[in-house]
């Protein structure tokens, strides 16, 4: 691939050309000092892959993403030292449309993070290149508990958590109703998505643990790079098959069980982002039975995901997020105050 770095720290812009020259897969296309540059280069030198800082002059990461995704779209991963401590920034760069986020590398010879960060390279360039999706195998049949009356499963890519937000923000979902979110996130940051969504909602949020029950009253957020499944008995497992699927956690995997073990009411909802992943599976769960709804173009940060789902007729409704959350609403209400 041929990979920009946007970073005006120049040894942290060593490091970055060290690692990326540390394999013949990859190569350097430019490095960019200011973000405003990396705008300008990326429109001069498309690359496939911009490794783009959080802080720089001119224009931060966040800002020079929305504009290079506007303008030029190609692969972002954020790439910034301490992303733990920037976790706002983080996320207004992810719904700009940056696909992940990793710490930057350590200069010194053999430092940390060379191998994680070309692992993260190395997914991305899956992601560019997959067209298909795999249709997970099937799990066991088991008793359901039936807890819960309605179930709404979200997939969510590429400016997913801004739009995941948007939709659930201001909502407290009538009772009975379990919520999942499945978005593409590293694990090492689904705490602090958890956390940071759980700012923005009336209900709580909380990442899910192997073995825990579907809830209804909160919103269960995948927690790790393996695929989030559901057992029959509305149990939630990590499963690492598919295990060279490149979309880790999958939507299609998650909206699959949904499809085969869910038999109450559900929705599901596929958001923003890159790629194929979740059109199959939500289009497993209309042909059960269940509700489903896709991003429109206009309002996704980018549109792959809901447009294969549209290309192959898997959502009922496909509909801006400002009105995907009205949908929502009005489909599964709201608990009245004082319940």
């Amino acid at each position: 691939m041929k990979i920009g770095i946007a970073n005006d720290v120049a040894m942290a812009a060593e490091a970055l050309r060290r690692v990326v020259a540390s394999t013949s897969e990859h190569q350097v296309a430019w490095i960019a000092r200011t973000g405003l540059e990396a705008v300008r280069m990326c429109a001069d030198n498309l690359p496939d892959l911009i490794l783009m800082d959080l802080n720089m002059p001119e224009l931060d990461g966040v800002e020079a993403t929305r504009q290079i995704m506007e303008r030029t779209p190609c692969a972002i991963l954020v790439v910034t030292g301490q992303p733990q401590d920037n976790v706002s920034q983080v996320f207004r760069a992810l719904g700009a449309g940056a696909l992940d986020v990793t710490a930057t590398p350590l200069l010194a010879r053999g430092g940390g993070g060379d191998a994680a960060l070309l692992h993260k390279i190395k997914t991305i360039g899956k992601l560019i290149r997959v067209s298909g999706a795999e249709t997970p195998a099937a799990h066991a049949p088991e008793r359901p508990d039936g807890k819960v009356k309605h179930l709404l499963a979200i997939g969510s890519s590429t400016g997913g958590p801004i739009a995941v937000a948007r939709i659930l923000a201001g909502w407290n979902p009538a009772p009975g109703t379990a919520i999942v979110v499945v978005q593409h996130i590293d694990e090492n940051f689904a705490a602090h998505f958890s956390k940071w969504l759980g700012e923005q909602l009336l209900v709580p949020v909380r990442v899910v643990e192997d073995g825990d029950p579907l809830e209804a009253g909160c919103v269960q957020i995948a927690r790790t790079n393996d695929h989030l499944v559901m057992s029959a008995r509305h149990r939630l497992h990590y499963d690492e098959v598919p295990r060279e699927y490149a979309y880790r956690p999958s939507v299609d995997v998650f909206f699959h069980c949904v499809a085969r073990h869910w038999e109450g009411d559900a929705t599901g909802v596929l958001l923003t982002g890159m790629g194929r992943d979740g059109a199959a599976g939500l289009l497993a769960m209309r042909q059960a039975g269940k509700n489903t709804i896709a991003q429109d173009q206009a309002s996704s940060a980018v549109y792959g995901m809901p447009r294969a789902a549209a290309e192959i007729d898997a959502a009922q409704q496909i509909l801006s997020l400002e009105n995907i959350g009205r949908a929502l609403r009005s489909r599964i209400g709201s608990k009245l105050a004082g319940n």
